[in-house]
């Protein structure tokens, strides 16, 4: 496919973390692209200049109409919802009129609309507590949380809508990203964020006084929970191949993990910081969360094999560096202290 010939990409919560990520991803490789985002946790400055920003709501449908009406929009990619797991457990309601409902009337405008692609942005919690790690996209769906819950509902809108409409989708389902673009455009901005790096750079910055480790007795070689990082831009390069997968191919859909298929332990993570830093975090040893699994790493066999995807940013170091350098960026943009 020539670019002159691509269909728009409408990305939804794309002035957020991962979505302003896989923005950069498409106008980097040339790919027409239009964001809408009600800016609850997304920034305009995570917008690169070209790109039409509609501000508002997934679930008007008047806009969207408008939207995929005067972008030409031929494929969506969506990953406005809601993120915070400890809040889904208090709130529910929220993670499921946001993730889900809203979601439910995207796919219904799209598919009014006749659009023809859909990638949305699932997660490793749809698997719970898995038995087994790494966890294969096979694995048992038992999510332990209305966060993973409320994604999980929408794979299964997903599949039935692909079976009666013209429309593919691809699912991915993501371990924890991390990280920020190697170029410092754009990064994790939310205010108390709750990723680990994100803590942690805070914390090395001096914009938190400790980073609290929670949980010391895990059936781990130190004791303490054991996840698959993912570079944030190696997962936005992922959304862009699955697209291509997708028109492609219009008659299949998708299903795939997004990790490294290999893990670091929260100490691992908090040396490394410690490491590019030059300097050591004062750590808060606390109990363990409710839900915590021991180790979560995705196997990502199914990935490699269908897409042509080759991580560019996946030592541990890397990651925390990039992270690092966003965190000092958004310092001098906020013209904090």
């Amino acid at each position: 496919m020539t670019e002159a010939n691509r269909p728009t990409v409408l990305v939804t919560g794309g002035a957020g973390y991962i979505g302003s990520h896989a923005v950069l991803a498409l106008v980097d490789r040339g790919w027409p692209v239009c964001v809408v985002d009600n800016l609850t946790t997304g920034f305009r400055f995570a917008i690169p200049e070209g790109v039409t920003l509609y501000e508002g709501d997934i679930e008007d449908a008047a806009l969207l109409a408008r939207i995929f009406a005067e972008q030409k929009v031929g494929a969506v990619m969506h990953f406005a919802g809601s993120i915070i797991v400890p809040e889904s457990v208090e709130n529910p309601l929220k993670y499921y009129h946001n993730n889900t409902a809203k979601t439910r009337a995207l796919i219904a405008a799209a598919v009014e609309a006749g659009v023809g692609h859909f990638i949305f942005s699932s997660t490793a919690a749809a698997y719970g507590i898995p038995e087994v790690s790494p966890v294969t996209e096979d694995s048992p769906k038992l999510p332990i949380n209305p966060y993973g819950m409320s994604k999980l509902m929408t794979e299964f809108m997903l599949a039935d809508t692909a079976r009666a409409h013209a429309m593919n989708y691809c699912a991915l389902r993501y371990f924890n990203v991390a990280g920020a673009d190697p170029q410092a455009r754009t990064g994790q901005s939310t205010a108390g964020a709750t990723h680990l790096i994100k803590v942690a750079v805070e914390a090395a910055l001096g914009k938190r006084e400790h980073v609290g480790v929670f949980g010391t007795d895990f059936a781990t070689p130190d004791g303490t929970g054991v996840r698959d990082y993912i570079h944030v831009s190696d997962l936005a390069e992922a959304h862009v191949l699955a697209l291509e997968a997708l028109i492609a191919q219009p008659a299949r859909s998708l299903t795939m993990n997004c990790g490294y298929g290999r893990g670091f332990s929260v100490l691992e993570v908090l040396d490394a910081v410690d490491r590019v830093t030059n300097r050591t975090i004062d750590r808060r040893l606390q109990g363990r969360r409710a839900g915590d699994p021991d180790s979560l790493i995705s196997d990502n066999s199914r990935i490699k094999a269908t897409l042509p995807w080759v991580p560019r940013y996946a030592e541990l170091d890397t990651i925390v560096a990039h992270a690092l350098a966003w965190e000092r960026k958004l310092t001098e943009i906020r013209g904090e202290v």
